[in-house]
């Protein structure tokens, strides 16, 4: 299981200090895959989340659609956007991301 590899990874206070943030949010449901520890809500997708060499990747499922005010995301597929984290989380930065990732999934029809 990955989430079993994140707690084994240099990185492991982070990516336990990025799950709690996530984890705060209501309804926040986390389920634990063989690659990969996605997080969802009633509604729909939020993010995944796995440690990385650097440090932490945030992988918002929607972020194609989502603003980019801080110029962070990576990617250039047709859905998916990731927030990498080095070093130190920017809890500003991720709540960010996490609250369009839920207004998306609200304002679905």
């Amino acid at each position: 299981m990955q989430f079993d590899k994140d707690l084994q990874s240099e990185f492991k206070e982070l990516f336990l200090q990025a799950r709690e943030i996530i984890l705060s949010y209501e309804g926040i449901i986390e389920t634990r895959k063989a690659r990969i520890t996605t997080y969802s809500n009633g509604k729909g997708g939020i993010c995944h989340m796995r440690t990385m060499p650097y440090g932490v990747d945030f992988g918002f499922l929607k972020g194609a659609k989502m603003e980019d005010k801080f110029g962070v995301l990576t990617g250039k597929g047709k859905a998916i956007r990731v927030l990498p984290q080095k070093g130190e989380l920017s809890e500003e930065k991720i709540r960010y991301f996490i609250n369009q990732a839920i207004e998306i999934n609200d304002n679905k029809k």
